[in-house]
């Protein structure tokens, strides 16, 4: 295969596959034999034999294919001048009409540092094997800011552990101010804002802990901490609305298509799955356990290649009830969007699988939303044995007390926080049936909503309870 040919190869070109690359050295077959990542018709980043040796290759092609591979090459050099661990730069070559290639050594059994947080992350803040994870990072980060250099896409994921080094990767995203010469105060505290924004929000009391790491390396400028803290703030909110419009649109993480006939979105990584999930939700509905029937949705439980399922599906009840719903998104969108906006911010909820919404004309009809099953009991259920006396666990309550806190800090009113919409899931409440829920912009819209949340979820006791008694005086009246 020729390089330009990968751009009409879309996001899953068959495996393996033999490229034609050229060096000082002559031609060279690059077998290509793993994609780790693609970005459909321009760039290729996958695993594979070049001159018998294991390599890395990034091979970029389409109209911007010589921008990336400069930009790439320019912040490889970079760090590598700088004296910077990152994994060494065997071969690279842009030919006109073909595109771009550079080929890195590869790092056998190299584990990301988002690996080895993902696997400490439910141990309990800022445990001693996250706080080992976290030094790693800011230090190296301390190091290349030492050096006058950032990485604009800052992440875990480019920062690999290998025979005890820590390696930085991803030249497209390296920027430089002054080689050698330490980063600005301003510089510093934009980039570490982009790195503690993708961290849980739990942390944030102990930045000011953890920058001590980065210190160590990077001691030359005092970092204010209300500086750094609206920094993290300024860019979570960014970091949620480019999430939140990626649910929307075909990218890495959804399949999205839009028509005059359909709207159909889902994960990437379960659209083989969902598919026929999606091409038979009402026969599934029809022979699966029906929580709701009837009326403005229709909700089941189903099995699918021994998979629990659950399928939701918004009705149109007659003529007057479509001219009320045509004309703007559907709940099952409504809920898609606000699905993925709990999971992006921790919130436990079940994860959304699939949206179909179907469209005459670009007029919406009946709409489905597939989302992953909880096995665990609702609140209403959890707690009835201990009503009369007011004995829930304690780490029941606790966690209820963590939940209410993140809707707080977030702003988010459920709009229906009735017991069955709130079941234990490891170790945590989840939230479902998000049909109603909002993400305020002001505390001013916010706080009646809240109130008129706590007061729905404290219906679900008697006042008179020992439970009610309990709950009550943990849950805060105003937010």
């Amino acid at each position: 295969m020729r390089l330009s040919e990968l751009q009409k190869a879309g996001r899953a070109p068959g495996l393996p596959l033999s490229i034609e690359l050229a060096d000082a050295a002559g031609p060279a077959r690059l077998q290509l034999l793993t994609l780790l990542r693609v970005l459909p018709g321009q760039r290729y980043v996958g695993a594979g034999v070049w001159r018998g040796r294991a390599v890395l290759a990034k091979l970029m092609v389409g109209p911007k294919a010589a921008r990336n591979f400069q930009r790439e090459l320019n912040g490889v050099r970079l760090l590598a001048d700088q004296g910077l661990t990152t994994p060494l730069l065997l071969a690279d070559g842009l030919q006109e009409g073909e595109g771009g290639w550079l080929l890195f050594e590869f790092l056998e059994d190299a584990q990301s540092l988002d690996m080895a947080w993902k696997a400490v992350q439910a141990l309990p803040v800022l445990s001693d094997e996250q706080q080992a994870v976290l030094a790693e990072a800011l230090g190296a980060i301390g190091q290349m800011h030492l050096k006058g250099l950032w990485q604009q896409d800052l992440h875990l994921d480019n920062l690999l552990r290998h025979n005890g080094k820590l390696y930085l990767i991803d030249g497209a995203g390296i920027c430089v101010e002054e080689a050698g010469k330490p980063l600005s105060r301003q510089k510093v505290l934009e980039n570490l804002g982009v790195f503690f924004a993708q961290l849980p929000k739990s942390l944030e009391p102990f930045i000011e802990e953890l920058l001590v790491h980065y210190l160590l390396s990077n001691g030359e400028h005092a970092l204010p901490l209300e500086a750094l803290l609206k920094q993290v703030e300024k860019v979570r909110a960014w970091r949620l609305n480019d999430f939140l419009t990626k649910v929307g649109r075909d990218c890495t993480l959804f399949s999205v298509q839009r028509g005059a006939f359909a709207l159909r979105a889902i994960r990437r990584d379960q659209e083989a799955a969902m598919l026929p999930v999606l091409a038979q939700a009402d026969a599934l509905l029809d022979r699966g356990h029906l929580y709701k029937t009837g009326g403005a949705a229709s909700v089941g439980k189903v099995e699918v290649a021994g998979r629990t399922l659950v399928v939701k599906r918004y009705n149109i009840k007659g003529f007057a009830h479509w001219l009320k719903r045509f004309w703007r998104p559907s709940r099952a969108w409504h809920s898609w969007r606000e699905g993925n906006r709990l999971g992006f911010l921790g919130i436990a909820t079940p994860r959304p699988l699939a949206l179909l919404e179907t469209r005459f004309c670009w007029l919406r009809g009946k709409a489905y939303l597939v989302t992953e099953y909880l096995p665990g009991a609702d609140i209403i259920e959890r707690f009835a044995p201990y009503v009369e006396q007011g004995d829930a666990p304690e780490v029941e309550l606790q966690a209820l007390d963590g939940l209410f806190a993140d809707l707080i800090r977030e702003r988010i009113s459920h709009g229906d926080l009735k017991g069955h919409n709130v079941f234990w899931d490891e170790g945590r409440w989840a939230l479902i049936d998000l049909d109603s829920m909002c993400q305020h912009r002001s505390l001013s819209s916010f706080a009646p909503a809240y109130v008129r949340d706590r007061a729905r979820f404290m219906r679900n006791w008697p006042v008179d309870s020992a439970l009610y008694q309990v709950i009550d005086g943990r849950l805060p009246r105003q937010p």
